[in-house]
């Protein structure tokens, strides 16, 4: 048995390993395929609707529909998990994100490729409640938050991967390598169902935690109800933590998904500018667009990675609440950096860091706290119904970005100053903070 006095991993057993790296490599694979859309968007919208002028303001529907499927994943699958398991739910969670990330190769219309990626969305938005909660309840106390802060933060090298990936991708197109006459965007969809092969993995090694076996039984016996939102929304305190946490999330997921993650746009906008005097092809020019969005995204996540794990480390040591306002007041700072300041490739190389350090950091708050907030009945419901449920008031931030974009002349100038005001949002976040409650050094809630 370790000492108090030793590392938190010390207190790990085999299976605690097992359940950790299982769920780690979930999460990070479900970054994965998140970048992937992210970089193969704009391309994927061109392409389908086969008009590069209407780009610019249907591109963030799609964000809207994933967004949109996300939050319907993580609502369906959080409340299953706490019904009937969550490493059997990871599992399946898992195979859709991956599958129908491939499918959207393949699609001919607007329509299908909407409807590919709302379907990806769902099994994405399932593994973020479903893999806090598994961790949550298998670790030791106290093992706890630094498990679930470094669970986060690793999930930064999935979007690093992507970037990696995506740079070759755009390399491999430049140079005419890609098979089957593929375009950018279709490698990298097709790229994100190997996933799946993570699915056998958990499939195979994952057990259910004893606590919440016990739990189950003992809970069926009382007459609670596992996974029932309305139970969550009933109860006085767990309804309380669950609304304030919503709005708390929606912010930072608002700063992410509804804002942050549209970088590639002006990255892109920014290497037509500094190439436009060479003349490239279209083609030859998408595949520096892609290859140059790839390295934006690879910068954004490395700042991303430092900034989950100072963070987390910071509510560790001085409590929940204080870092994540922190964390929110940092990502509405350099989001305004960027869509404010960056116009040369040179800026890049230290701004999108930066950018990543702010936004990336209230998640590493966020897989922390949010676990700590229900009870281990509604645990993977509760953590699935602010993290998801925000992303269906982030789902509308696309919109609204576009819709400013449009009405300031529809170009990136446009929606530069859009991104500026929706990015406002998260100073809401920080004014909820107070009324939550603190959970620092405080064991898991009880029914």
């Amino acid at each position: 048995m370790a000492s108090p006095s030793s590392p938190w991993y010390k207190t790990f057993t085999r299976e605690h390993w097992w359940v950790f790296a299982g769920a780690s490599l979930a999460w990070m694979f479900d970054c994965l395929d998140s970048q992937f859309f992210n970089l193969a968007r704009d391309d994927a919208t061109e392409q389908v609707l086969g008009d590069p002028a209407r780009t610019i303001l249907f591109a963030p529907y799609t964000t809207s529909m994933f967004l949109l499927g996300w939050a319907a994943g993580g609502l369906l699958f959080g409340a299953l998990g706490d019904r009937f398991g969550r490493a059997r739910l990871l599992t399946i969670t898992i195979l859709i994100y991956s599958l129908s990330t491939g499918m959207a190769a393949f699609a001919k219309t607007f329509p299908e490729l909407c409807f590919c990626l709302f379907i990806t969305g769902t099994g994405v938005g399932g593994v973020f409640g479903l893999s806090v909660a598994l961790v949550a309840d298998t670790v030791e106390d106290r093992a706890r938050a630094p498990a679930l802060g470094m669970l986060q933060s690793l999930s930064a090298w999935g979007n690093i991967l992507a970037g990696f990936i995506g740079m070759g991708i755009g390399v491999a197109g430049a140079r005419h390598l890609l098979p089957f006459a593929l375009h950018p965007w279709q490698a990298l969809f097709l790229a994100g169902a190997a996933p799946a092969l993570l699915a056998v993995f958990v499939m195979s090694r994952m057990q259910e935690p004893e606590r919440w076996r016990q739990a189950r039984e003992s809970g069926t016996q009382k007459g609670i109800k596992f996974g029932s939102y309305g139970q969550l929304l009933r109860h006085p305190r767990w309804r309380r933590n669950a609304w304030l946490g919503l709005i708390a999330c929606s912010s930072g997921i608002i700063g992410l998904w509804g804002i942050g993650n549209f970088h590639p746009k002006i990255v892109g906008s920014i290497i037509e500018a500094d190439l436009s005097a060479q003349h490239l092809s279209a083609a030859a020019m998408a595949n520096e667009r892609a290859y140059w969005r790839s390295i934006g995204l690879v910068l954004q996540n490395v700042g991303g990675f430092f900034g989950m794990m100072s963070l987390a480390k910071l509510a560790q040591v001085k409590g929940r609440r204080p870092a994540f306002a922190l964390a929110l007041f940092l990502s509405f700072l350099s989001t305004d950096l960027v869509f404010e300041w960056m116009r040369h490739i040179g800026q890049l190389y230290w701004m999108l860091p930066l950018m990543g350090f702010g936004q990336y950091s209230v998640f590493g708050v966020f897989a922390v706290y949010l676990p700590e907030l229900f009870p281990i009945s509604l645990r993977s419901t509760g953590t699935g119904f602010c993290y998801n449920g925000g992303r269906i008031i982030a789902a509308t931030a696309p919109f609204t970005l576009s819709r400013i974009t449009a009405r300031l002349g529809g170009n990136v100038e446009g929606f530069r100053t859009a991104g500026l005001w929706v990015s406002l949002v998260l100073l809401v976040g920080i004014a909820v903070l107070p009324f939550l409650p603190e959970t620092k050094d405080r064991p898991l809630p009880e029914e």
